[in-house]
């Protein structure tokens, strides 16, 4: 299969997530929103001719019925347990997939924007295996590429930002989550003079948004996940956006696995083609109402979803509209929360 075709196979694998878990929209239930992402997903990637292994996921195998890291996906796997090359389809590709069926789960329980049904594809070995920790993370867009240092200050970047885009740090925006551990780093922000927007979940439509104008954002600031780390680089090597990144572990727990997983240096700075290396695809879908994509809307017999795929080798992004007629597609038990 070649690139361009499954990227657009891509495609319908996050708008059968983001169509499972819309029903779940504002109802409180982030779990609940997140299974049927993650069932949908699994799912729809039987009907996509490839050998992938989740690489980035979400958690280790006893975690399962969720997408777990090291699960094998796609048709090219006729027997998912088996190891013995001659029983897989030889020609299918074979990739590294990072997945986040549902990016802010807590926005979509409450009906919050900018939740997003995400996948990432990469050659083999491509994607940084980061563990179920957290990751300190600046990103900009394309003019900024270049100009940002994670080991600096949130004001040095800041400074450094706006003279690459020929602006004043009052006019910049810089966008991070609100958790306690960020008090320091907002506050400086706003003695810098920089604006502000605080968000409660969703950082890797957050990095996206530094490279979208119609945001409105510049610049991304602050720890969040890992996992959301990778996915995050691959959407910014397509879209022509910088990105760097450090671990930051919570206890000796994670930092263990970290080493498990291959991590040598604890104090690395990785940058944005360390993170997702080659050539990479990045899909995504709207599940709420987001400052790039539209979420889900049920119409009768059917909804209709916006979606945005992408490739860093010919940096080609398309926003695909798309009507899904549930009357033709009965067997898509998936879009009615069976």
């Amino acid at each position: 299969m070649e690139d361009r075709n499954l990227a657009l196979e891509l495609v319908r694998v996050t708008e059968a997530a983001a169509l499972s878990c819309a029903r779940w929209m504002g109802r409180g239930d982030a779990k609940g929103a997140d299974q049927a992402a993650v069932d949908a997903m699994r799912r729809a990637f039987d009907g996509v001719r490839i050998r992938g292994t989740v690489v980035i996921g979400e958690g280790e195998r006893d975690e399962a019925p969720m997408l777990y890291i090291g699960e094998k996906v796609g048709a090219g796997w006729p027997d998912h347990q088996s190891t013995n090359v001659n029983d897989k389809d030889e020609f299918a590709p074979r990739v590294d997939i990072a997945v986040d069926p549902l990016e802010g789960t807590n926005l979509c329980a409450t009906g919050s924007p900018g939740a997003l049904a995400v996948i990432a594809v990469a050659e083999d070995g491509k994607f940084l295996n980061a563990p179920d920790t957290y990751m300190d993370k600046i990103a900009v867009g394309a003019v900024g590429k270049g100009a940002i240092d994670i080991t600096k200050s949130p004001t040095w970047n800041l400074n450094a930002l706006a003279e690459a885009k020929k602006s004043k740090v009052e006019e910049l925006t810089a966008i991070i989550l609100e958790r306690d551990r960020h008090q320091p780093l907002i506050a400086e922000v706003r003695k810098a003079g920089a604006r502000i927007r605080l968000i409660s979940d969703g950082d890797v439509s957050a990095a996206i948004a530094t490279c979208k104008d119609i945001a409105g954002v510049d610049i991304l600031f602050g720890i969040g996940g890992a996992p959301e780390g990778v996915l995050a680089a691959a959407a910014l090597r397509c879209l022509g956006g910088d990105m760097q990144g450090r671990l930051k572990y919570r206890n000796d727990d994670e930092r263990a696995r970290a080493e498990r997983m291959g991590v040598k240096d604890h104090n690395k700075v990785y940058a944005v083609d360390e993170l997702a290396q080659g050539n990479v695809m990045f899909a995504a879908t709207g599940v709420t109402e987001g400052s790039f994509l539209k979420g889900i809307r049920f119409i009768p017999n059917g909804a209709t979803t916006q979606s945005i795929v992408m490739r860093s080798q010919s940096g080609t992004v398309r926003t695909v509209d798309a009507e899904h007629d549930f009357v033709r597609k009965p067997n898509f038990g998936w879009y009615t929360n069976q």
